[in-house]
């Protein structure tokens, strides 16, 4: 029989989560039964009617109060910045990630890569390159874990969470919800296929091929939506009365009717589309059609305009036509 103690380690964080669970699983049944074998010691040795010695018992020992306190204490702190330093690891992505986009529905896993490839409870990724996941959910509340990666994090609907990772070595590994999310709860599993980074490529290159007709990644699929729901009837190159210019918005600082000024990140750019009365830019009103946005609207389609949102710089400069020259003006006076 085959039996593993722990899932294979194939990530970056793989062998920093197992030292720290060791580690820690250590101390533990180290103190539990050191403590225990000093209960039982004193407990047959001091009982009702044994002939021990209680004379002149010992009421304080600095020595031993230091030991106690100091040993703990610094144990504690080491783990503690160990710990620490895995969290703010793990929570801040590299810059060069690969990104797909994660959404959690009931019961399934939707994954969509940059190019355009869609995938469903399956995740293919390369091999000894950053991957970092965006992930919301449609419905409830999920749980996006890979358990030989050791990366889990909660995947909730109305905003956006992250978790990145570094595949170590190619083969199949399995993808787990965490949480409790309704009756097909322990169905919602796949498998994330890590390949080299060559295999990986030509992947990508066959993928691709399948989908044709589709739009070539998420930013030319949220241009066509954008178009097709008449967002810039509204939202031209400037900001006008009816609504702001979403040219150069992403990551800009906003004021608010309140007089806060908040970072157009991707939750705040999602609120604007499914909430925009909750935040509204300094200058406007309750102007946009909340309700049928609500209606219309899935997730995916929602990181799809977002992703043009995102793509969307500075306003084109308008056309001029050149002034007539003074021999124009001159020749067009005497025609």
């Amino acid at each position: 029989m085959n039996f593993q103690l722990a899932p294979d380690r194939a990530s970056n964080f793989a062998g920093q989560y197992d030292a720290l669970f060791y580690t820690f699983s250590a101390f533990a049944v180290f103190f539990t039964i050191a403590v225990f074998v000093m209960v039982v010691t004193f407990v047959t040795k001091y009982r009702r009617g044994k002939k021990a010695n209680r004379a002149n018992p010992i009421h304080h020992n600095s020595l031993l109060e230091a030991i106690f306190m100091g040993v703990p204490t610094i144990i504690a702190l080491t783990m503690f910045v160990f710990s620490a330093k895995l969290f703010v690891d793990m929570r801040t992505p590299p810059k060069n990630s690969y990104e797909v986009f994660v959404i959690g529905k009931q019961w399934m896993w939707h994954l969509q890569h940059p190019n355009g490839i869609r995938e469903n409870n399956e995740l293919h990724v390369p091999v000894g390159q950053p991957v970092k996941l965006t992930m919301i959910s449609q419905d409830v509340i999920h749980g996006f874990f890979i358990p030989d990666y050791r990366v889990q994090y909660q995947v909730v609907p109305g905003r956006y969470t992250q978790l990145w990772f570094t595949p170590t070595k190619p083969g199949k590994f399995n993808l787990f919800c965490t949480i409790h999310c309704g009756t097909q709860h322990s169905e919602m599993g796949g498998y994330v296929y890590a390949m080299e980074p060559k295999d990986f490529a030509e992947w990508q290159a066959t993928g691709g091929n399948r989908f044709k007709e589709r739009p070539k990644n998420l930013a030319d699929a949220g241009k066509q939506l954008y178009e097709e729901l008449l967002c810039n009837n509204c939202h031209m190159e400037k900001d006008n009365p009816r609504a702001p210019s979403l040219y150069g918005i992403f990551q800009s600082k906003r004021k608010m009717t309140d007089g806060t000024v908040v970072e157009a990140d991707e939750n705040y750019i999602r609120e604007s589309i499914v909430n925009p009365y909750n935040r509204l830019n300094a200058g406007y009103g309750n102007q946009m059609p909340i309700y049928e946005y609500k209606k219309q609207i899935s997730e995916e389609q929602i990181r799809m305009l977002l992703e043009y949102i995102k793509t969307l710089g500075s306003a084109p400069a308008p056309v001029t036509t050149p002034a007539p020259t003074a021999r124009g003006n001159a020749a067009g006076g005497q025609s």
